[in-house]
């Protein structure tokens, strides 16, 4: 499931196959991706800063770039909330519940808004990270659809 109101519930599991690396812990955090720019849908296109890739190692980063035609885009990237939801070595074939409610976030949470008149665009991505014994990260990052019925 990728669409979720704004009030829902993100349930799923994480499943250990084959466990080769000593974790030492496991981190889920939830971060927002603002973009604002002019020609923003031509710079997602070309794979500008909307694009994948790490961020978000906590509080607010922001990064300016300037593509061939001259427009500006800044990138601010804000983890809303992290989680420890593993401490310690899993075991082969271990199964780690997660259930993350929207609601219970902090920070003011809004809908995804894609490209708003080619010049802003808002977007929620799941971070799950894996820290090993000598401190390297392995990270999965997944965009999730925040979506809202009424407003107020």
């Amino acid at each position: 499931k990728r669409c979720y109101h704004l009030h829902d519930v993100i349930c799923g599991q994480i499943n250990f196959l084959l466990v080769r690396i000593k974790i030492k812990h496991m981190e889920l955090a939830v971060i927002r991706r603002e973009t604002s720019g002019e020609g923003l849908a031509q710079s997602a296109a070309m794979g500008g800063p909307n694009g994948g890739g790490g961020g978000g190692g906590g509080g607010a980063h922001t990064t300016g770039n300037s593509s061939k035609a001259g427009q500006n885009i800044v990138t601010e990237t804000q983890t809303l909330l992290k989680y420890e939801i593993m401490d310690g070595a899993p075991v082969k074939g271990e199964l780690i519940p997660v259930r993350l409610y929207l609601k219970g976030i902090p920070a003011d949470v809004t809908p995804t808004y894609h490209a708003e008149n080619n010049r802003f665009s808002v977007r929620y991505f799941l971070n799950l990270v894996l820290v090993d014994e000598e401190d390297r990260r392995y990270f999965k990052q997944q965009e999730i659809i925040l979506w809202r019925k009424n407003l107020g």
